[in-house]
């Protein structure tokens, strides 16, 4: 891979005694990772993973409002597992 000019950027382990990459690249690796989790839950509705709207403008509605509907599942669970305070 570094013939062809490949920089490998996954991260290492968090047992590793001796850390040989920085922190620059793994910031990349973080953000592609958010990009390919957001179209991978995208493909859990079904009406976006397949498409069944012939106009673009209601596909498009379509994404929007699975892009609004995964922070808002996430934020539930989060609420779900947060302790009561007593008081």
């Amino acid at each position: 891979m570094e013939q062809c000019g490949t920089e490998l950027i996954t991260p290492h382990n968090t047992n590793r005694k001796t850390k040989t990459q920085d922190q620059t690249p793994l910031r990349r690796y973080k953000s592609r990772w958010k990009a390919e989790q957001l179209f991978a839950w995208l493909q859990n509705y079904r009406r976006i993973s397949t498409r069944w709207e012939r106009r673009l403008t209601n596909y498009s509605a379509f994404v929007h409002l699975g892009c609004i509907l995964i922070p808002l599942s996430h934020m539930q669970k989060v609420r779900k597992r947060r302790p009561k305070l007593i008081g």
